[in-house]
């Protein structure tokens, strides 16, 4: 039997395939973004969620990063949670998938993209199942290096440290890159990351985004006596090495001759 690494791998090179298929239906795509946080989700959803008998999440998983919706939908479109066909018109005026999650369609639990916002909403779902409900659910939240520089996001850490919000798994996609720059060269004063968010009360990690494994046991042999935040260290436009770490791909979509080498990239890595 394969390993869980390994499926992941051939899972992730499919899902970079698709959103490069998808990326020559619109104008313009988040490619970067969405290739640096796509083991993340993929860890997720195919390791890490309690799930139903039908796909759907007895836990629950928001993309506080909306901009990498894409990477989400083409998860859950291998989950059979969302349509083909829907998925075809992505972006297009009457489609029903926009660039940014809507909660209006399945598998998606929030509204996000307004950069910041997510962590918040997480916080108070997370407490609603801990507090309220009762329930063991645990809330999955991926947000990127900009939401780091909000101040919505620092203030739901520190609520969620206040309310010791155990169930609550905040997963950094962390790329370095903020749009079009680099977060170090526009922020300095946000680093070190780990040891500001330790000093707030979390349980902290730092992991290989692009490796499920390392991931999966970070999350899964946590000590649980503290809401926790991990750390993932990723490639932004990870996959395409003339991709990888080049800020023109936040928002851009491939030409035919440059979509012809990704695909063949990425062909390689599933040989």
């Amino acid at each position: 039997m394969k390993s869980f690494l390994k499926k992941s791998q051939e899972r992730c090179a499919l899902f970079r395939k698709r959103i490069l298929d998808i990326s020559q239906q619109v104008q313009a795509i988040h490619i970067g973004g969405s290739y640096s946080s796509i083991e993340i989700i993929d860890c997720i959803y195919n390791g890490l969620m309690n799930k139903d008998i039908h796909g759907e999440g007895k836990d629950i998983f928001i993309l506080s990063k909306g901009h990498a919706g894409i990477a989400q939908y083409v998860v859950l479109e291998s989950l059979h949670i969302i349509n083909s066909n829907d998925l075809a018109d992505y972006s297009l005026f009457d489609g029903k998938f926009s660039v940014h999650p809507d909660i209006k369609n399945p598998g998606i639990s929030a509204s996000t993209g307004s950069l910041g916002h997510g962590l918040g909403i997480a916080t108070g779902i997370a407490y609603a199942h801990k507090n309220i409900f009762k329930t063991d659910i645990i809330v999955y939240v991926v947000i990127s290096d900009g939401e780091m520089q909000e101040g919505s996001t620092w203030e739901s850490l520190m609520m969620a440290a206040n309310l010791n919000l155990k169930n609550l798994v905040i997963i950094l996609d962390h790329n370095k890159f903020q749009s079009f720059g680099r977060a170090l060269d526009h922020h300095p004063a946000l680093y070190p990351i780990l040891d500001k968010v330790k000093a707030f009360g979390y349980e902290v990690d730092e992991v290989d985004g692009h490796n499920s494994m390392e991931i999966y046991d970070s999350i899964k042999h946590r000590d649980g006596k503290k809401p926790l935040f991990v750390i993932a260290d990723t490639i932004k436009g990870k996959g395409v090495s003339y991709m990888e770490n080049n800020p023109i791909w936040h928002y851009r979509s491939p030409s035919k001759k440059e979509y012809a080498i990704a695909i063949s990239e990425l062909n390689k890595g599933l040989e």
